[in-house]
């Protein structure tokens, strides 16, 4: 897998054979001879910069037919519960595997992502996302996480799920002590009914975020924030077992 691109910024994955756009065609011999940092150029002799893709690049360009979470909030989640090597998570509603990309790319070879998608067509299509990211840690399941949880031990359950409620129990039983729930829900109703489960049930540190995005503008004139902004996406919520 190669990642080219082009003197407008616009990035292309590639495969190795010929790559065809409107800037012309680079030969199927020219890309798999390249390494990152080089620079290929098609018979109109337009430029093309080789670029080694990190987990950001590859999730923007790969396959998918839902929205995803962002990083901003992927940033907030793996922060908060102190997500790290070796570590063992459970993620559900797969989507196109974005999260569980970000996760397995984290957690590292001594790590284990499990990631459940109920809907067969999402799951494998997060199943060759995963294996055109060549991450060997990260297991897709076409499974119903609300009719149970086969991992135990967890160091993170992570659900994107529209009643995420209906699997606190289950969470807690796969977690470690020390272990953490984390949610993704767009709305304020979600984040009250989650919030009072997650207490009935014993979890503690229940808390949830919102977080929102801002650039920064800077041009001759002066600078500013941007007028455009990653607003609202979704209500993070967090609980730990202790």
């Amino acid at each position: 897998m190669h990642i080219l691109m082009d003197d407008r910024g616009k990035k292309y994955m590639v495969a190795d054979k010929e790559f065809h756009t409107d800037y012309g065609f680079i030969t199927e011999k020219d890309i798999v001879g390249s390494s990152p940092g080089d620079i290929l150029k098609t018979h109109l002799d337009r430029e093309f910069k080789v670029i080694k893709p990190n987990v950001n690049d590859y999730i923007e360009l790969m396959e998918r037919k839902c929205n995803i979470i962002l990083p901003k909030d992927i940033g907030i989640i793996t922060a908060k519960t102190g997500l790290g090597s070796g570590f063992k998570v459970l993620d559900a509603g797969t989507g196109a595997g974005a999260t569980a990309l970000h996760f397995g790319n984290i957690v590292g070879n001594d790590g284990k992502v499990y990631s459940y998608e109920i809907r067969e067509d999402f799951a494998e299509i997060a199943e060759r996302n995963i294996k055109g990211f060549e991450l060997d840690n990260v297991e897709i399941k076409c499974k119903d996480v609300t009719e149970g949880i086969d991992e135990d031990n967890l160091d993170l359950v992570f659900l994107d799920l529209p009643k995420p409620w209906d699997v606190g129990e289950f969470a807690k039983k796969s977690l470690k002590v020390g272990g953490y729930i984390a949610t993704y829900t767009p709305f304020i109703e979600q984040v009250q009914i989650l919030q009072r489960v997650l207490k009935k049930i014993g979890f503690s540190e229940v808390e949830s975020f919102e977080c929102t995005l801002r650039g920064i503008e800077v041009t001759n004139k002066g600078t500013r924030p941007k007028t455009r902004m990653a607003g609202h996406t979704g209500y993070l919520t967090f609980g730990r077992k202790l």
